[in-house]
């Protein structure tokens, strides 16, 4: 499935119209809704070990919990980003390229490559 941020940024614009929440729709209210959403995604793995975190996309138990946390984040991320009037395309490709600039890859070295006697 392709996400088409334009057209979903447009369908919240106008759920939040038709129930005339646009003046609480402010960048600072929607991001401190945004940590809310993301502290009940944390509560969802807060105790659990790094295994059964990595195990929960299988229990189902877990599959809509989950899905509905990581939704309710998008949704309020999307919204930011459009109040703010942040281009998300441009503004992921910026911040890719910045974080490949401060975390390069490591290089591996191949000993077997190195002819350097020591």
């Amino acid at each position: 499935m392709s996400l088409d941020v334009d057209a979903l940024q447009a369908r919240l614009r106008a759920f939040a119209a038709e129930r005339h929440w646009e003046p609480f729709h402010t960048p600072k209210n929607l991001s401190m809704a945004l940590m809310v959403e993301a502290a009940e995604l944390a509560e969802i793995f807060q105790w659990m070990t790094p295994e059964q975190s990595l195990a929960a996309r299988d229990d189902p138990a877990l599959t809509e919990p989950v899905a509905d946390e990581v939704a309710d984040v998008l949704l309020y991320l999307l919204q930011i980003a459009d109040h703010a009037g942040v281009d998300l395309a441009q503004a992921v490709e910026n911040k890719l390229r910045k974080n490949a600039v401060k975390h390069p890859a490591p290089r591996v070295v191949d000993p077997a490559l190195d002819s350097r006697e020591i």
